[in-house]
This record gives C-alpha cells, structure tokens and sequence, in this order.
C-alpha cells in the first residue's frame, strides 16, 4: 500500500522530541525556510511534542531561538518570524505513559494530512506509533518520519520494522537518509537518466572505477558514548554511503516513482559481492594538530570503535563486472568534503604519443560544501610547440550556473519534508533496503570484531590511515585528494 497522494492545502505536523537538537537544528529551519518562500499552506500546524513541561510562548521563543542561530533565512525580519510562529503549537506528551496523548489528539485536525515525526530515540518508536494508533491520533492518510539508526544489525532492523508493521503500513513509513535529500543527488538521476550522452557509457567497460568519499572535520564531541556503539560502518556507511552507491550504480527504472526507483535500489544491494578481510580499512584519529583524539570522548578510554572505514566493494553483476566501488568515511579529517568521482578508462590507444601521458576522463559529483558536478576533459593547451594536452574541468557548480535563484535550492531536511507532506516516498528507504543493507554489512563487521582487530591511528587533520591509500595503490589507482 502507498499512502495516498492528497493535495496539500494544510496539513498537521507533529515533532516528537520537538525540544531536541535535531528540531533545532534542521526540522524547525527547514520548515520555516519553506514558510519564507511562500511554500506552507496558510492553515499548516506544526505541533512540538516533548515530555519539558512549557508554555506554548515559552516553546515558541524556543523555536525563535533556534531560528537565529541555525536559520541563514532569520535575516528576513521580524515580521516573517512573527509570521511562522503563528504556525507553532506545543504539547507535553510522555511517549512512554499516558499523559499527553488525548490533548495532542485534540488539536489535531480531521480530513487533511496528518504527519509524525520521530525525532526521538529508536528505543521509543515503538511506544509512539502504539499511542498513535490506539488512541485514534493517526488514521490511513497519516505518515510517520523515522531517523536512522534503523536498528544496528540485521536482527534489530527486522524487529524494529515489524514493530512498525504492526501498527502502519509500509506506505506510510519514511525512513529519512538526509543525503537523498540533495540537490546533487537527484541531480545524478537527471544527468544519468535525461541525457544519452552517459547512460551507454554508465558500465565496466567505459569506467574504469567509482570513488565515494564523506569526510568530516568534526570528531565525536559530546557524542563520544554513543558513537562508541556504533562506529564509521554503522553511522555511515550502512546507510548514506550504501544508498549513494545505489544511485551511482543501479538499472534505469521503469518511472520515476517511488517503488520503482526502490527496486533498483534493492537490486543493487543484493548484488554486493562480501568483501574481503585485506579490502578494509579501519582507522581511528589521534590528538594531532591542536585537536583532540577519539579516546578523548569515547564512552571507553580502551575503544577499538573506528571512526574512519574504507573499503573496496564489488557489484555482481553484467553492468559492474571488474569495476571496483571504493567507499572511504571518516570524522577529523582534513576538510569537510562529500563527493563521488566516476574515473573512466583511458582510450585504447593514444594516436599522440607516449609523452602526451595517460588521459581519462573523470566526473565528480560534489554533495558538500559546494553542491554541484564536473567533468574532466582533456584539450590541447592553447599555444604554439605542438600538441601538448592538459585536463580541464567543464563546471556545473549550481550556484555559478543557477545565479540568484541558486539561494533558494531547498536544503536536504526541507525537501524531504515536504515529501512526506505530499505523499512522495521517492526518496526515502523502504523496509527490504533496510534489511538487504544490513545482511551485507554484518559479515563485515562480525570479522572485525571475532578477530578482535584495532583501527589504525590517523592524525587528527590528515586524509586518514596510511593503509587507505595502499587500498587504491596496490590496485594501481589513488584517492582523489581530501580539500576544501
């Protein structure tokens, strides 16, 4: 069942965990940038849920609050905050208990769409979606938004989705992965899909190798004791890195709709061959450079988690047959930098010469901080001396070629938001991604940790463990270089 399409001309939305950092961060911007740029129904309720007793004054000069620090759209004056806040409501609910629940019901509004975001810890999904249903808050229209972590294992993910199941059909669950939100994102299902030029070469004989890289100059902070429970495969790898190589590597589907995107999706996941114990690396940063090592944080000052993984992952398939996916993630490194290369093969045979050197052409798709793609072709240098080559980029930064209009992309949060309240599921992972995602991850995971191994150190502020590189080396490639 897919929920049914509704024409938004209002809608209820209520945060639990509407007090959080989450909220504050993300959830409550990006709806006000939608209020900014004429997208929110006039009648449109946004309903915060959280067990802080307060004052629905008290939660609104919150909301103002978080607005001034994380919104780049607070700017616009007081009158337009005024404005949104008109929208806010506020309600105390124990998600675990009964009190809360019958007033929450109350404001709630029948005949338009009803959404519920879980903005909460996973253990309390369950309990939520029981006092939703039970007590009559949501019906067959409403949609409830879950975060990641979507379990933690392949155990955990299944009970987690059959606690869901029981009280929501599958169409009307979301299970939001931020980075499918992207401009970039569904950029490269427009570049691949809308334009023949790539589609006949989007295979193992024209490219030669697929890199993706999330990089981030942050560490653990004040997140040390859970992400000791979790580590680089599980926070990242599982879930955003998995579903930008379903992207980069999956069939054309039939339309462009939400279960036909997602069974290609599957396909490709069900295809990943296991990956090999000498084909990952683990590395976890050390005080180095001004900055704070991981042990620093971590809820165990013995942690073998990591905070950096890379890996070579193979695609048992006809389309990606000897084409290597090479994965890298990482906390304190170099640069914030998020972005997939598409390496192509060298011609076959270079008419210029042994001196003009090799030449492959090379699309980079940039997701952050400068959404936007490139491609690599190479020229003769202007001049006179003969035919000297050089590689070029032909830029398609979105800010450059968008102009003004560039400003008003909606963020990843926004979007995928306004999807819920449309019915879109497009971008958002069913239950079967899921699981198949964490049945491949596992095994991985189970190697290390039987085995005992540590992660290998890497400076605070460098481009991770040295064994990274020799990932790539040994098969005769490199990374491309972790910058700003």
């Amino acid at each position: 069942m897919v929920s049914r399409v509704i024409p938004v001309d209002t809608f209820d939305l209520v945060i639990f965990g509407g007090t959080g950092d989450l909220a504050r961060r993300k959830i409550l911007p990006g709806l006000f940038r939608r209020y900014s740029a004429g997208q929110m129904p006039e009648a449109a309720q946004v309903i915060g849920a959280a067990r802080s007793e307060m004052s629905v004054n008290e939660y609104r000069a919150m909301v103002r609050e978080a607005l001034m620090e994380f919104s780049d759209k607070a700017e616009q004056g007081e009158e337009v905050i005024a404005g949104f806040l008109q929208h806010i409501d506020y309600q105390q609910v124990d998600a675990q208990g009964d009190d809360g629940w019958e007033a929450l019901r109350e404001k709630l509004r029948d005949g338009i769409v009803r959404a519920f975001y879980f903005s909460v810890a996973p253990f309390l999904f369950g309990d939520i979606a029981e006092r939703l249903k039970t007590r009559g808050l949501a019906d067959a229209d409403s949609r409830i938004v879950v975060e990641k972590p979507f379990g933690r294992d392949l155990q955990t993910a299944r009970a987690l989705n059959a606690t869901l199941a029981t009280y929501f059909e599958e169409g009307q669950i979301y299970r939001i992965d931020h980075y499918l939100g992207k401009e970039t994102v569904q950029n490269l299902m427009a570049v691949r899909f809308g334009n023949i030029l790539f589609e006949p070469l989007w295979n193992a004989q024209f490219i030669d190798h697929v890199q993706i890289t999330v990089a981030e100059t942050v560490g653990v902070g004040g997140r040390g004791s859970y992400y000791d429970k979790s580590g680089a495969m599980r926070d990242m790898v599982q879930n955003h890195l998995m579903q930008l190589l379903c992207l980069i590597a999956m069939e054309p589907p039939a339309r462009f709709e939400p279960d036909a995107v997602r069974d290609e999706k599957l396909k490709v996941i069900r295809a990943l061959e296991p990956v090999l114990a000498n084909e990952v690396v683990r590395g976890q940063y050390e005080a180095a450079n001004g900055e704070d090592g991981y042990l620093d944080h971590a809820g165990d000052p013995r942690s073998i988690t990591e905070s950096f993984i890379a890996l070579k992952v193979r695609i048992a398939n006809w389309r990606w047959q000897s084409t290597p996916f090479y994965l890298r993630t990482g906390k304190r490194l170099r640069a914030r930098m998020s972005e997939i290369v598409v390496r192509f093969r060298e011609p076959p045979h270079s008419i210029f010469g042994e001196e003009a050197g090799g030449r492959a052409n090379e699309m980079t798709i940039r997701l952050q901080p400068d959404e936007g793609m490139d491609l690599r072709v190479t020229i003769k240098e202007p001049g006179p001396g003969g035919m000297r080559l050089v590689d070029v980029p032909l830029d398609m930064t979105f800010a450059d070629a968008l102009g003004p209009d560039a400003e008003e992309v909606p963020d990843a949060y926004e979007r995928l938001i306004m999807d819920v309240i449309r019915g879109n599921q497009t971008l958002f992972m069913r239950g079967d991604e899921v699981e198949a995602a964490w049945a491949w991850t596992d095994p991985i995971i189970a190697g290390w940790e039987e085995g005992k191994t540590k992660p290998a150190k890497y400076d605070s502020g460098s481009s991770g463990p040295e064994a990274a590189l020799e990932l790539l080396h040994r098969d005769g490639r490199r990374w491309r270089e972790i910058r700003a």
